[in-house]
């Protein structure tokens, strides 16, 4: 049983109860990522994240910690392109603490210098390894190549410029502007009652988040530049990444579209892992992934390539592509991959975290509640004919691209 609950002041609750569970996912996210900074700004919805776990009015970082800890709960947090995340999971009966804890960090941080001095070489290290590692340079960059230098096209951990410039008042700044209770959803799933988690957001949440009211989160996005962004680096393999225009948040054909990346490079048996790595032998990583963003989508294809065999690899990936554009997928490449969404969407349903994630954000995104009935109905009333649908909205002859390692500026890739 799902129930949600608006507050006066824009704050929004969702709570999954799931009876069966021993244990409870809560919640804090924030309509705020990398897609709303600018230049100056890129990397700070990212460091905040890290910052507010830098210790509070009463608890240092330490402290704050060792608190969760010593009642076995997990406490973590992320960012992306339009959205922050704070959770915590927990046994049922140390969520009230673990919960006033998570509150704690999100509301009360004091960000002092000497604790962002200390995490901004922490999240430095991660940009570093960020770079150090070439599939993540890759799709950095091929994000840039279809939406360019704004929005979407950003990195969500910025530059080591930037990272170093934040101080407490950059941070306050922008807490100001996204940080308020009408950008803010409060989820829960598992072994808890609707009644049970607005006690706990009423006590430790609802009456102290920021009540300034929220502008400048609808953001137009250019897209499908076709640009092509070259990087090389003398590193073992060649990189490629290629993005195509695909579904957004919450758009119609959402499912179908699902179901044609799975076929396409979604698992073992897809197209590009038999046609590129079993039967070509091109490669050891090759696959494709959606991307559903509020009002814009694309589809991605990766691989990790020799690098002599790059220009080999392009023109097979782009001939799995063509092939699939003229002829669609076959009956039994429909009938496995409706098996593979509805199975993965069933073991969803048995993580509370996966629960609170999926409620959480699509009531953020959407200002609706998810209804998983209407999800299972959408994905067993899909038909053959509304997956090979999407092939045409999607444009294969369309696209931009990424190449990065060892000989990329050389190549005749694109």
């Amino acid at each position: 049983m799902t129930k949600t609950k608006r507050y006066a002041n824009g704050l929004r609750l969702v709570v999954a109860t799931m009876d069966s569970m021993m244990s409870v996912s809560a919640g804090i996210l924030v309509g705020a990522g990398s897609r709303l900074e600018t230049a100056e700004t890129n990397g700070i919805s990212h460091f905040i994240e890290h910052v507010n776990f830098k210790g509070t009015k009463t608890l240092s970082a330490f402290e704050l910690s060792d608190a969760f800890e010593s009642i076995g709960s997990q406490v973590n947090a992320f960012t992306s392109k339009e959205m922050t995340c704070y959770y915590v999971k927990s046994t049922a009966s140390a969520l009230e603490r673990s919960f006033a804890l998570l509150s704690d960090l999100f509301l009360n941080s004091e960000y002092k210098e000497e604790e962002l001095e200390r995490e901004r070489g922490v999240i430095v290290e991660e940009i570093n390894m960020s770079a150090d590692t070439p599939e993540d340079v890759c799709l950095d960059n091929l994000s840039e190549a279809y939406f360019g230098k704004e929005g979407l096209g950003r990195t969500i951990l910025g530059s080591r410029e930037n990272v170093c410039s934040f101080g407490k008042k950059d941070v306050l700044s922008y807490l100001d502007r996204y940080y308020n209770a009408d950008n803010v959803v409060v989820s829960f799933a598992g072994k808890i009652t609707f009644e049970e988690a607005e006690r706990l957001t009423d006590a430790y949440f609802a009456p102290f988040v920021r009540t300034a009211k929220t502008v400048g989160t609808d953001c137009v996005q250019k897209e499908n530049t076709g640009g092509i962004i070259r990087k090389e680096k003398e590193i073992e393999q060649l990189h490629l990444g290629f993005a195509f225009r695909g579904i957004p948040f919450g758009g119609e054909g959402q499912d179908a579209f699902s179901l044609l990346n799975y076929v396409l490079g979604g698992g073992m048996s897809s197209r590009l892992f038999r046609k590129v790595r079993e039967e070509l032998g091109l490669c050891y990583t090759v696959y494709s992934y959606p991307s559903c963003y509020r009002g814009v989508g694309t589809l991605a294809v990766y691989a990790g390539l020799n690098s002599e065999s790059g220009e080999k690899a392009y023109e097979e990936i782009l001939g799995v592509l063509a092939e699939m554009e003229k002829n669609g997928i076959t009956a039994d490449e429909f009938e496995k991959g409706k098996a593979q969404i509805l199975s993965s969407f069933a073991f969803g349903e048995e993580s509370t975290a996966s629960q609170m994630m999926l409620y959480g954000k699509y009531l953020l995104y959407t200002d609706e509640l998810f209804d998983p009935a209407k999800k299972i109905s959408d994905i067993e009333g899909l038909t053959r004919e509304s997956v090979n649908d999407c092939l045409g909205f999607l444009d294969f002859g369309r696209f931009s691209l990424s190449v990065f390692g060892k000989s990329a500026e050389r190549t005749k890739i694109g």
